[in-house]
Order: C-alpha cells, then sequence, then structure tokens
C-alpha cells in the first residue's frame, strides 16, 4: 500500500495547484454524463477513455515540467521558457485531439436527438 502514497500526493498537488487539471476532470465528467445519456457502444466508450486520459497525462507532465523547470532556475531563462511552451503545447495538441474524437462520436446523436 505504500506504493500508492506518492502518487495519492501528487494527484493531491495537482488538485491544489493545477487549476486546469481540475477543469480538464470537470470536461472529463460531462463528456462521461453525456456518454451515459447517449448510450455509447463499447468501442465509443473506448475512444472517449482513450482521449479522457490523454489530456489528463499531458496536464500531468505538463505541471511535472513547470516544477522542475520553477526548481532549477527562478531566473527567466530562454530554454526554460521553451521547456514550458512545449509542454503546454502537448496538453493543446491532446485537447484538440480529444475535442476531434468527441466531435465525431457525438454529433450524430446530437443530431438524432434534434431531428426526433
Amino acid at each position: 500500500m505504500k506504493r500508492f502514497i506518492y502518487p495519492l500526493q501528487g494527484l493531491l498537488t495537482l488538485l491544489k495547484k493545477d487549476r486546469n487539471f481540475i477543469l480538464h476532470l470537470l470536461a472529463a465528467l460531462i463528456v462521461i454524463l453525456a456518454g451515459l445519456f447517449f448510450r455509447l457502444t463499447t468501442l465509443e466508450w473506448l475512444f472517449i477513455i482513450i482521449a479522457i486520459f490523454t489530456v489528463l497525462v499531458a496536464e500531468v507532465l505538463n505541471t511535472s515540467v513547470e516544477f522542475v523547470v520553477d526548481l532549477v532556475t527562478e531566473d527567466y531563462h530562454e530554454l526554460a521558457k521553451h521547456a514550458k511552451d512545449t509542454a503546454a503545447f502537448a496538453v493543446v495538441l491532446a485537447s484538440f485531439m480529444s475535442a476531434l474524437i468527441g466531435l465525431i462520436i457525438f454529433i450524430p446523436y446530437i443530431l438524432m436527438l434534434l431531428a426526433a
């Protein structure tokens, strides 16, 4: 059980220090509720789960990069900026991919609902 203490501490750190992680969790909850409402297929759920966890993992890694860069230097440095910016871009890419997956899956359900 001791091996789970550090990941739990990491989660608590994210919840305290990273507002974006909380926003991603809220977005995931909304998507999960929509998936339950529309009764997604197993294959659709697999894509939704992959999309959700890809964004969450990207956000965790982005936050980790920010912590490490801040540990190494408090002064402005161009390489530190590049590290933070590229890690943030990974989150943007993951979010964009997830949004596309969500649109592909949910638009037909929404159109059927509107047509009814």
